[in-house]
């Protein structure tokens, strides 16, 4: 049995990454003015960038029915007899339960996994799905390893402007200019299926402290007997210079001596509610 994996862009994966590494990645739609673009294809980060803070009218979208399903009929047309689809996570989304829809109509040939995870989180359970279907594992089997493990994650995110997440409604207008006024910079979190406040810290340089002090916290108590080498670490960002990028991983690198981190940029579905500058990190423990 060859069974493929495919999973969406809120994984981190962009579509010329996943060429390379032989996982397909269908592009997560973004609305500029209501002309629809495709992450990855016909949007970059600069550009899009450019437009969110251009004010020009942005939203975000899940992937229609015909797209999905078409990727899966090229994919079962390509020599593989299953596949596995990762999503973003269904409490982030109703694409996850519209996919988990369609593929009854494909007689077991399309597993859907619900695993709970977006972004760095969710880029290793595709990895780890990869490296399952290389060892010959069912795309069922696949499906019920990620789900498994799904809650053996978490992120933290920081966000350097109040005003995209109070577009979105996740902050009124007088808590946004009273935090803008102070400085205030909130801190989320996403453990399991809900992005939910975790703290509230004045600066961006405190957010990353509050963020690797948080990290090591859930890797000293509720994760403290798992060995090293089954922890997966992820630094991301939205919208960020080279230097930005790299000096975020590097603070996460002194705080976590001896483990890789991975950096991606957060996708363009999570900068819409982010707005540029902000950072994210989250650990993975490996499926077994």
């Amino acid at each position: 049995m060859r069974t493929a994996i495919m999973t969406d862009t809120n994984s981190g994966i962009s579509k010329a990454e996943g060429d390379a590494l032989g996982i397909f990645v269908i592009p997560m739609p973004v609305i500029i003015d209501e002309q629809i673009y495709f992450e990855g294809i016909n949007l970059n980060q600069e550009f899009f960038y450019d437009c969110l803070t251009g004010g020009r009218n942005i939203s975000t979208s899940q992937p229609s029915p015909g797209d999905v399903m078409d990727m899966w009929d090229h994919i079962l047309c390509s020599g593989y007899d299953q596949l596995v689809y990762i999503p973003m996570s269904s409490g982030l989304s109703n694409s996850c339960q519209t996919a988990i829809s369609l593929a009854k109509n494909y007689k077991g040939k399309v597993e859907v996994a619900d695993n709970h995870r977006i972004s760095v989180t969710m880029r290793v359970s595709v990895m780890e799905a990869k490296d399952f279907a290389d060892k010959g594992a069912s795309a069922k089997e696949i499906k019920e390893k990620l789900e498994a493990n799904a809650y053996n994650s978490g992120i933290y995110i920081a966000v350097d402007t109040l005003e995209f997440l109070k577009k979105g409604g996740r902050i009124t207008t007088a808590g946004a200019a009273l935090g803008t006024v102070l400085n205030i910079k909130p801190v989320l979190t996403i453990q399991g299926e809900k992005l939910d406040a975790f703290a509230k810290v004045r600066g961006m340089k405190k957010c990353r402290t509050k963020m690797i002090e948080a990290l090591q916290n859930d890797l000293n108590t509720q994760f403290h007997d798992i060995p090293a080498e089954y922890i997966k670490l992820g630094a991301a960002g939205a919208g960020l210079t080279r230097e930005e990028a790299e000096s975020w991983k590097n603070d996460l690198t002194e705080a976590f001596p001896g483990m890789e981190i991975c950096y991606n940029h957060l996708s363009l579905s999570i900068g819409c509610h982010t707005g540029p500058g902000a950072l994210g990190t989250g650990f993975s423990i490996i499926a077994k």
